[in-house]
């Protein structure tokens, strides 16, 4: 989003927060803040995460411009989005209103993917593999799931996972809160 470095620069003025303070508590170098909000380097979604967790908003907040309270998402209106470095292939399921608690996603992992980076963050996980294979590491112990099973989990728990197969993993994915 262009004006992404415009909202983050005019939260943190706003929070009366340097950039020294929001380096320290994101763990993001005050430089590449500075990039950020200058509008001069690319925001991976894991650190706009961290970013909007220092200004204590829902991640979604950046992206929203006029509230859209609409239930319905239908087919034509999913549009897919990929992470930054991942090739993993999003689609967000869910419709728009104030205060939602859910975020549905259609998750496609590309074939022969290692691990990716570790996680824990605060919420909820599901997933439903609808096709292929998916390894999920969940604090160190592996769980191999297939067509038709499911995995739930506390986000909290460092985890991680990856398509060890020659094709593209589907999965269903449900989380808790509203990351996008």
């Amino acid at each position: 989003m262009e004006n992404l470095h415009k909202k983050i620069k005019n939260l943190r003025l706003e929070k009366e927060m340097t950039l020294k303070d929001l380096s320290e508590v994101t763990g993001l170098s005050v430089s590449f803040l500075s990039q950020i909000e200058r509008g001069s380097s690319s925001l991976a979604i894991t650190s706009l995460k961290k970013i909007s967790d220092a200004f204590q908003i829902n991640m979604a907040s950046f992206f929203e411009e006029i509230e859209n309270h609409n239930y319905a998402l239908h087919k034509d209106e999913q549009k897919p989005f990929t992470i930054e470095g991942s090739g993993v292939k999003h689609v967000r399921l869910a419709g728009k209103f104030p205060e939602r608690k859910l975020e549905p996603m259609l998750v496609t992992l590309p074939p022969k993917q290692p691990f990716i980076e570790k996680y824990s963050h605060p919420g909820e996980e599901f997933y439903f593999v609808l096709k292929g294979m998916v390894v999920f590491r969940v604090e160190g112990m592996e769980y191999i799931l297939s067509e038709g099973d499911t995995i739930h989990f506390p986000s909290e728990k460092v985890h991680e996972w990856k398509n060890p197969t020659e094709e593209s993993s589907t999965l269903l994915s449900v989380l808790t809160p509203v990351i996008f």
